[in-house]
C-alpha cells in the first residue's frame, strides 16, 4: 500500500476526542429515555465495554506488532476465535445444543484460520502471511462476520427442531435418513446466514463505503488500492461465513438428531446460559443478604421507636 503522505495525514486522537464522540451515545440514551425505548442502559453499557475492550486490545496488539513473533500472532488468532465462541454461545445464541461450545470453536477455527492464511498470502500478496499488522486485523474481521452467520444458522436450526419436532419425526418415520429429513432446515438456515453477506456486497461502493476501505483511505492508501483491498476482504468474509455456518449447522443437526434417527429435544437448552444463571443467582442471594442485614439493623430501631411512641401516647392519655 502507498505510504501516507502529508496531505493524507490523520490527526492524533486524544481521550477528549473520544469523550466528544461519546456524546452521540449520550444523545441516543436520552432519546431512549424520552421515548421509553428501554435501551439507554444497554447503549451506555455497550459503549463503555467498547472503550475498555479496544483500549486493552490496543495495548496488547502494540506489543505483538513490535515483537513480530509468529507464535504470538497465532496466540492472538486463537484468542480471537475463543472469545468469538464465548460471545456466540453465552450471549448471542437464544438456544444451545449439547457440546455447542466445542462445535462452534471448531467451526470458527476451521474457517477463519485457513481462509485468512490463503487469502493474506495469495490474494493480498503478503509474505510472510503472519505479519501481525496484516494478519490479526483480518482474522478479527473474519471472526466478527463469522459470529453473525453461526448465530443466525444455529438459532434457526434449533428453533425448527424444537418447535417443529413432529414434522421431522414424520419424515424419519417414512424412511428418510436424518440428513434427508433435516435438509430443508439446513438449507433455510444457511440461506438466512448468507443473506446479509449478499446484501452487503450488493450495496458496497454504490450506497455504502465500508469500514476497511475507509480506514485504508484515512491511512494514506490510494483509493484504488483501498477498493481492491475491500474486495478481497469481502470475498474472504463471505467464504468464511459460509464454511463456518455449514460446519456448525451439520454439527448441530448431528447432535440433536442422533444416529438412531430420534429427535432429541432434550439436548436443546432453552434456558439462559449458565454464566447468566449464576449471575442472577448471585445477585438474588446478595439482595436477600442485604435485606436480611437491613432487617437486623432496623429491627431494634423500629422497636425503640414503637416503644417511645407508645409511651408518649400513654402519657397523653393519662395526662
Amino acid at each position: 500500500m502507498d505510504a501516507p503522505g502529508d496531505d493524507g495525514h490523520t490527526a492524533d486522537l486524544t481521550w477528549e476526542n473520544v469523550g466528544l464522540a461519546f456524546s452521540f451515545i449520550a444523545f441516543n440514551a436520552v432519546v431512549s429515555r424520552v421515548f421509553q425505548l428501554g435501551v439507554g442502559t444497554s447503549l451506555v453499557t455497550a459503549a463503555v465495554r467498547c472503550v475498555v475492550q479496544l483500549t486493552l486490545v490496543s495495548l496488547v496488539l502494540q506489543k505483538v506488532f513490535e515483537a513480530k513473533n509468529p507464535w504470538a500472532v497465532a496466540g492472538i488468532a486463537f484468542l480471537l476465535n475463543l472469545m468469538g465462541t464465548i460471545e456466540t454461545v453465552a450471549n448471542k445464541a437464544k438456544r444451545r445444543f449439547q457440546h455447542m461450545f466445542p462445535s462452534v470453536l471448531f467451526g470458527m477455527l476451521c474457517s477463519t484460520i485457513p481462509i485468512s492464511m490463503i487469502g493474506i498470502r495469495y490474494a493480498m500478496a503478503v509474505d510472510p502471511f503472519w505479519k501481525p499488522e496484516q494478519y490479526i486485523p483480518v482474522v478479527g474481521m473474519l471472526c466478527g462476520a463469522t459470529i453473525s452467520g453461526i448465530v443466525v444458522a444455529c438459532n434457526y436450526v434449533l428453533k425448527e427442531l424444537y418447535e417443529n419436532k413432529d414434522k421431522i419425526e414424520t419424515y424419519l418415520a417414512f424412511g428418510a435418513s436424518r440428513f434427508e429429513a433435516c435438509k430443508p432446515i439446513a438449507t433455510d438456515a444457511l440461506r438466512l446466514a448468507l443473506t446479509p453477506n449478499v446484501n452487503q456486497m450488493s450495496v458496497l461502493g454504490i450506497i455504502a463505503i465500508p469500514g476497511m476501505m475507509t480506514g485504508a483511505i484515512l491511512g494514506g492508501s490510494s483509493v484504488q488500492q483501498a477498493a481492491r483491498l475491500q474486495m478481497v476482504i469481502m470475498f474472504m468474509i463471505s467464504s468464511c461465513t459460509a464454511l463456518s455456518s455449514i460446519m456448525t449447522t451439520v454439527l448441530a443437526l448431528s447432535v440433536v438428531v442422533d444416529a438412531e434417527h430420534r429427535v432429541r429435544t432434550d439436548k436443546i437448552d432453552n434456558r439462559p446460559h449458565a454464566v447468566w444463571r449464576a449471575r442472577n443467582w448471585l445477585v438474588s442471594r446478595g439482595a436477600e443478604g442485604l435485606k436480611s442485614m437491613w432487617n437486623k439493623v432496623a429491627a431494634p430501631i423500629r422497636k425503640r421507636t414503637k416503644s417511645r411512641d407508645e409511651g408518649e401516647e400513654s402519657e397523653r392519655l393519662l395526662g
